[in-house]
C-alpha cells in the first residue's frame, strides 16, 4: 500500500526536501529528485508509519474501553449498602 498525500501535502514535502538538502548537504537538490526521494519514503517506509499509528489509535481506544468500564458500571444490589447491615436482620 503506498500512502497517498494531498498536492498541497506533497508541494510543500517537497520544499521542505529541497530545504533540508540546501541547509545541510553539500548539493542541493532539485524539486524532481526531492519528489522521487519523497515517493520513495511514501511506499517504503510509509506504511510502517501508519501501521503504528493504527496500533497506536488501538491501543488508545482499548485503554478507554477498560476505562469506560470503570466508570459507568454501578454497584449491584446498593440498597443494603446505603441502609447498613445490621447481624440478624432480614
Amino acid at each position: 500500500m503506498t500512502i497517498e498525500i494531498s498536492k498541497t501535502d506533497r508541494a510543500e514535502a517537497v520544499a521542505s526536501i529541497e530545504r533540508y538538502f540546501r541547509e545541510n548537504m553539500e548539493e542541493p537538490i532539485s524539486g524532481l529528485v526531492a519528489g522521487n526521494l519523497l515517493a520513495f519514503f511514501l511506499e517504503e517506509i510509509g506504511p510502517s508509519i501508519y501501521n503504528k499509528a493504527v496500533q497506536d489509535a488501538q491501543d488508545k481506544l482499548r485503554q478507554r474501553i477498560d476505562d469506560l468500564a470503570y466508570e459507568v458500571s454501578e454497584q449491584e444490589f446498593p440498597y443494603w449498602g446505603k441502609k447498613g447491615r445490621k447481624a440478624g436482620r432480614d
